[in-house]
């Protein structure tokens, strides 16, 4: 009887698969790359015309010789490593390590591991697309360019242990430009006036909001218009009853996923990333075995394969009814071109409910299960109907207004809410009519301060990646988790806040290689891979145009840039232990205080940075301090007498009087 072996990435899946094929079907895992450029050196020479150096990845060389071993035995080898250009270069680097015959290769495919899939795939078997091999292959080398040629610049320059990544610089230059906005916002102030209105057949006073043409800048204005309606009477105005409809929410990408889990579950989004290949891979189901539970993770296609979609009408209609089915889908709007896998991610198997599955899941994929399994089955259900009334008032000529919604028909949301679907919707002016007797209960004016853009936060930077076209699918979570990690960034409160050290690395690559940290030239270059991918471009012309410029930065670089620690700052603090100036050194965590007679005084202090701003409760100093995750604010040096504080740098007294 003839033997077959599939070999794919993870031992995770092993199981799953095997269960779906005969005793002829062998299943091993290469427990993902096994080659790779060497660590200890750039891995390429450019003089060779940057021909690549690959060699077996220290620890492979047991899997590898079991491998070989099922090799031997086997009639035929499946190379069914994951569907994106990562899978696909391992499958070749599998083929290479493994010397398997080309014609021997057979490459198979799945989006889902599921037994229709799978037997599919077998049955259908292809080749290697080396285009796909090359783009993985020219951003491997990319990535390898910038982080051994800038990495110990940095490490020369500021401390060991640094990193500089063709995204990971990208991103960091993305944080510290919010983070600038932010400092330098001059918030601006406005009014608002609320009225509350008694209304006939209403039980309680209904809000109504002031509508002006500009914006009032100071309470004096506000004052003015409360005068001139003060004693006015009220009168309807307006009334407008409109229907309206929220179409379905597309199923999720990669991206889009992250962004729900941290906004919904509060998921960091390696976590959501790491829950979600146990999903796919599969998970042990109480009489069923290993089973896979949603389709493959790392994708930016919102495509439903047509059964998928032909499945999930049918479970609706017999669900919820007919009328909740959707007759069309909304479509993402076309921006680069899609790769990886080729369709959204959702459930292999409507009939495998949260409920059903629930007690063979951890809580944490039991949450993320049934988030991508209701945003799935909403996004093919019936748009959402409302009933809008809008009511609009009039006293001395100016006009208020309030709007009520009411659902006249759920549609998705049976399945699926976000936030501002959960809001209280309501039909308080439905009694209102033209001869309603209004009266005046109260005038609500609330100041306001024009806001900044927000922090960052995993979500919001996800999303922000995308849209700007940094990085793919595969790489949005380790981007974040190397910036967290690096400490260039900590997270707080679920914010990202860029630290000194991850300020000081911005400003020497901003400084130095300015078009790598230049989030469109990081565009383009995703674009190029995209183009090597789909066979457009030649893989060593990509390369050939990068690597010189930024050999030639570089060296620039080593010649122009200052050691940040060169020079030793003295301050006014004497060291208790032996009497000399402490001097302001720069650490890991930032600046601290040594004693300068090291090594025979080791006394370090906290460094406490004055900012020349007295304490408006005691009038002592102002230091810039931080919390344990690294995010700065301002306190009073004689913390703990004092506690003020402030997350906002405060201005000297005179300033913000004049201002």
């Amino acid at each position: 009887m003839a033997k077959y072996l599939v070999i794919v990435e993870s031992p995770s899946k092993i199981n799953t698969i095997k269960k779906f094929l005969g005793s002829s079907y062998e299943v091993a895992a290469s427990n993902g790359h096994v080659r790779d450029l060497p660590k200890s050196q750039l891995g390429f020479n450019p003089e060779n015309d940057y021909e690549p150096k690959y060699i077996t990845i220290r620890g492979k060389g047991d899997v590898l010789a079991k491998l070989r071993k099922e090799v031997k035995k086997a009639d035929k080898v499946f190379l069914a490593t994951d569907p994106d250009r990562e899978g696909e270069a391992i499958a070749w680097h599998l083929a290479a390590a493994l010397k398997l015959p080309e014609k021997e290769i057979h490459r198979i495919q799945f989006n889902e591991i599921t037994k229709t899939a799978v037997k599919a795939a077998l049955a259908h078997p292809g080749k290697i697309d080396i285009d796909k091999v090359n783009a993985q292959q020219t951003r491997r080398m990319l990535d390898r360019m910038v982080g051994y040629r800038i990495s110990p610049l940095l490490w020369a320059k500021v401390k060991r242990g640094l990193s500089a990544g063709r995204v990971q610089s990208a991103v960091l230059r993305m944080i510290c430009d919010r983070e600038n906005e932010i400092a330098e916002f001059v918030p601006k102030e406005y009014w608002t006036l609320e009225a509350q209105i008694d209304c006939e057949g209403e039980k309680k006073p209904v809000t109504f909001k002031l509508n002006t043409k500009k914006t009032l800048d100071s309470r004096e204005e506000l004052d003015k218009i409360i005068a001139e309606i003060t004693g006015a009477e009220f009168t309807v105005a307006d009334i407008k009853t409109s229907q309206r409809e929220k179409k379905a929410p597309l199923p999720f990408t990669t991206s889009t996923m992250q962004q729900a889990a941290t906004q919904k579950l509060n998921f960091p989004t390696a976590k959501t990333m790491r829950i979600a290949q146990q999903l796919y891979e599969g998970i042990e189901l109480k009489g069923k075995g290993a089973t896979g539970m949603i389709t493959y993770l790392r994708t930016d296609s919102t495509r439903i394969a047509d059964e998928a979609a032909t499945n999930a009408a049918q479970f609706i209609r017999d669900n919820y009814g007919e009328k909740y089915v959707a007759q069309t889908h909304a479509s993402a709007a076309k921006k680069q071109a899609i790769q990886d896998a080729h369709e959204a991610i959702r459930p292999t198997d409507l009939s495998l409910s949260p409920t059903v599955v629930k007690d063979s899941m951890s809580r944490d994929q039991f949450k993320l299960y049934q988030l991508i399994y209701s945003r799935f089955l909403a996004s093919q259900m019936a748009a959402a109907q409302y009933t809008s009334r809008r009511v609009e008032l009039n006293a001395a000529g100016y006009r208020f207004d309030a709007t009520s919604t009411a659902i006249a028909f759920e549609g998705f949301l049976a399945a699926y809410m976000d936030e501002e679907d959960k809001a209280t919707r309501n039909a308080v002016l439905n009694h209102i009519n033209e001869a309603s007797k209004l009266s005046l209960n109260e005038f609500v004016p609330e100041q306001h301060f024009t806001q900044p853009q927000p922090h960052f936060n995993e979500a919001s930077l996800v999303k922000a990646m995308e849209e700007l076209g940094i990085g793919r699918p595969s790489t949005y979570a380790p981007t974040i988790s190397t910036l967290l990690a690096r400490r260039y960034v900590s997270k707080e409160n679920k914010n990202l806040y860029v630290t000194e050290l991850g300020e000081i690395v911005n400003q020497i690559m901003v400084q130095s290689f300015g078009s790598i940290v230049d989030v469109t030239f990081t565009a383009n270059l995703e674009s190029l891979l995209d183009a090597v991918s789909e066979g457009q471009m030649e893989w060593k012309d990509v390369v050939r145009n990068f690597y010189p410029d930024l050999d030639e930065a570089v060296k620039q670089a080593e010649e122009e840039l200052e050691k940040v620690e060169i020079k030793d700052e003295v301050s006014d603090v004497v060291c208790e232990k032996c009497g000399r100036l402490m001097v302001i050194k720069y650490g890991p965590h930032g600046k601290f205080l040594a004693c300068p007679g090291y090594p025979e005084c080791k006394n370090t202090k906290t460094y406490l940075e004055k900012i020349g701003v007295k304490c408006p409760k005691c009038g002592k100093d102002i230091v810039i301090r931080k919390t344990r995750k690294d995010r700065r604010y301002y306190g009073c040096i004689d913390y703990p007498n004092c506690d003020y504080m402030t997350w906002q740098r405060p201005k000297p007294e005179d300033e913000s009087t004049n201002n």
